[in-house]
């Protein structure tokens, strides 16, 4: 029940009962960085399918639009909220409402367009064989951290769907998570998944620190935007270490 709420949460895809319940959601996060590691293998099959039919280029595009659609774009759209919030020189409690608000405003367009583009020149830098592993652990490392996030640090808000999410995550759930994350960046990429696991552990700290500096704890959008980032992270890294022998 737990892995299928956090599927049904992390991605677009349906499986089970679309009237799942439970009572202490925040348990469900133990599988967040298993879900990612799914995610990763649907990316690995639908690279390979696309290398084979189309360019280097169009294929690399059409696989960044595939990462996008299998979660629905959520964590895309936590980041852009965020860029519209955080970036503003605004009081805390403007940010917060800029945050809530459906509307994009120009710092969420920009934004969104320097991410994608980012991502998409990390994946275009790895050669086809060298992405393959990437694609699998990526996900769910930036999902690890969201599970940190979100029991490390307070919220910045007394409802919502990110306070009710939270309910019984714990130590436990925590661990699940990072063993999770970790033994599959060290069986996929040896010493260069323990680097990056490290490395994207150690943004989301600093990612998490900043936030805290522009408003009072997290929101959903700020896990979002820490998954979205970490992404980043950890494909700037890949194409780092590709020319090292790790």
């Amino acid at each position: 029940m737990s892995f299928l709420v956090a599927w049904r949460f992390l991605t677009a895809i349906p499986v089970g009962r679309r009237d799942l319940a439970i009572e202490r959601p925040g348990r469900s996060m133990a599988w967040f960085p298993l879900v990612g590691l799914i995610i990763g293998a649907l990316l690995v099959l639908v690279d390979s399918a696309l290398v084979r039919l189309l360019p280097s280029l169009p294929a690399t595009a059409l696989l960044l639009v595939t990462w996008v659609a299998i979660t629905g774009a959520l964590h895309l759209d936590g980041f852009i909220d965020c860029c519209d919030g955080l970036l503003v020189p605004k009081p805390a409690e403007q940010r917060l409402e800029i945050m809530k608000d459906s509307r994009v405003g120009a710092f969420g367009v920009v934004g969104a367009i320097c991410l994608l583009l980012v991502k998409f020149s990390g994946l275009a830098a790895l050669a086809p064989d060298e992405r393959l592993g990437w694609l699998l652990i990526v996900p769910a490392l930036s999902r690890w951290t969201m599970v940190w996030a979100a029991w490390r640090y307070p919220s910045a808000r007394h409802d919502g769907l990110a306070v009710w999410f939270r309910q019984g995550v714990g130590w436990s759930h925590v661990v699940i998570a990072a063993s999770t994350a970790l033994l599959a960046a060290l069986i996929v990429r040896g010493l260069a998944g323990l680097v990056t696991f490290a490395a994207v552990w150690l943004f989301a700290l600093i990612f998490a620190v900043w936030v805290q500096r522009r408003i009072p704890g997290l929101t959903g959008d700020v896990y979002g935007a820490m998954n979205e980032l970490s992404e980043v992270v950890g494909l700037l890294l890949a194409t780092a270490l590709a020319s090292l022998v790790l």
